[in-house]
């Protein structure tokens, strides 16, 4: 069984749709779709634990949605958090501790986030993660950067936290360059001119090579395994042609690392050892209500 966690989902059923047509009749597509926003914390709340009631393993999580607001003045959820870091960061990182129960139980399993080679650019300040006190110049850019950056830190310090008897291997993934809808926001000259640099960028399709790999190559679990006995500061990063390759340099600091983890389970409304609670089996609140 495959699940869309999606925000529109009449566009998902239509994409499902799509997808049957193009298989030409043969065997129908299992595929579920639920309603999932991240630009909301209580839908990710409400979504885990519509998941968890049904008992059923997970062995699987990819976190691919994300936005770059190319251009555009600064947002912020109705949670009061930038939306970039919203919704490439903080949102992602609440579903995949409040979904451990589940993926617990799909052991031997996998955390995949897809992340991107800007997060090389990118730098975390603990202090400002909204870019609201002025000490950073807020800009899509910089704001996009550091989300992803912020996505290696913590998902670094959630595998250092996972034992190995849960068997939750955690990786980020880097998709490459894609020719997606990202442009949709630049101005119009500039949309035309990225639609003729094709050669320069992947399809969707092949940008989903990394993420695919890493969620069925039989070789990862042994790879993040192999990572956590050498202590390696980062989570398993693989590139866009699915190699193994080192994360930027700040993500390998890892006293930076643990304080992006404790500023984010703050923000995300989670207590610090929210991930040893629910591999106990243990009930974690929220702050932000499933309602």
């Amino acid at each position: 069984m495959f699940v869309m966690a999606v925000r529109n989902q009449s566009a998902a059923f239509e994409l499902i749709m799509k997808w049957q047509d193009e298989r030409h009749g043969t065997s129908l597509l299992s595929v579920e779709v639920m309603e999932l926003n991240l630009l909301s914390l209580a839908s990710v709340v409400r979504f885990a634990r519509a998941w968890n009631s049904r008992s059923k393993p997970l062995q699987v999580l990819i976190n691919n949605a994300g936005i770059f607001s190319m251009g555009e003045p600064q947002k912020f959820s109705k949670d009061g958090y930038e939306t970039h870091q919203q919704v490439n960061f903080l949102a992602p990182a609440l579903l995949s501790i409040l979904l451990l129960p589940s993926v617990v139980k799909g052991s031997p399993s996998r955390i995949i986030n897809v992340n991107s080679i800007i997060h090389y650019m990118g730098f975390v300040n603990t202090d400002d993660m909204n870019f609201t006190l002025g000490k950073e110049k807020f800009n899509s850019t910089k704001a996009y950067s550091s989300s992803k950056l912020a996505q290696v830190m913590f998902n670094s310090v959630l595998q250092k936290r996972l034992p190995p008897e849960a068997g939750i291997s955690v990786l980020c993934v880097s998709p490459g360059t894609v020719h997606t809808n990202v442009t949709r926001d630049l101005p119009k000259l500039v949309q035309v001119a990225c639609n003729f640099i094709p050669l320069f960028l992947f399809s969707a399709q092949e940008g989903s090579r990394s993420a695919l790999y890493a969620a069925t190559a039989p070789e990862i679990p042994e790879y993040c395994k192999a990572l956590k006995a050498d202590e390696w500061p980062t989570c398993a990063y693989i590139s866009h042609d699915c190699r193994p390759t080192r994360a930027a340099n700040e993500a390998h600091n890892t006293r930076a690392a643990n304080e992006v983890w404790e500023k984010t389970m703050d923000m995300i409304g989670l207590p610090l050892d929210a991930v040893e609670k629910l591999l106990q089996g243990e009930e974690v609140m929220c702050k932000y209500k499933d309602s």
